[in-house]
């Protein structure tokens, strides 16, 4: 079994309720299995500034998929949610976004998938919700709560749970 992190985000509809449902989906067999949930969190728009704010969270899963097939599963689970990703504005608005952070120590760089993600430590709505879940995991040789400290968080709330 592999080790991988997937960051959810969204800002459309009931955001938490959708992770809820993306995470069943995602783990509901017995090729991934749910190891660690974080905190909710509200965070400012990334990218595209002119939006509502968006809920983010990271989940640790142990699978047997290799990582293409964690990716495709995740994009079924972004459309079967209500993602249209032909139709959206880049770094818009979205009902759910599914992105694989880290997959074990596995360095990956092809046409559809790179890993671990290209901008993993440049992003504390990501950040914040790893290091709750996994402060000392060791990512492309950078300790995820390190990563953590270089990055600017102002504005991310941890939601009440629910």
């Amino acid at each position: 079994m592999a080790e991988a992190f997937i960051a959810l985000g969204g800002n459309v509809g009931d955001v938490r309720a959708t992770f809820d449902q993306a995470i069943a989906i995602l783990c509901g067999g017995p090729d991934v299995r749910l190891l660690a949930r974080s905190s909710d969190y509200r965070t400012p728009p990334w990218g595209v500034t002119d939006q509502p704010p968006f809920t983010n969270a990271v989940i640790a899963v142990s699978t047997t998929l290799a990582p293409h097939q964690l990716l495709a599963r995740a994009q079924a689970c972004e459309r079967a949610l209500g993602r249209d990703r032909a139709r959206e504005q880049h770094w818009g608005p979205r009902p759910i976004d599914l992105d694989i952070l880290a997959y074990d120590d596995l360095v990956l760089n092809d046409a559809t998938l790179t890993l671990p993600h290209p901008r993993l430590f440049e992003r504390a709505f990501v950040l914040v919700p790893l290091a709750e879940i996994a402060p000392d995991r060791v990512i492309a040789g950078i300790r995820v709560g390190d990563a953590l400290k270089r990055v600017d968080a102002a504005g991310i709330e941890r939601l009440p749970g629910r």
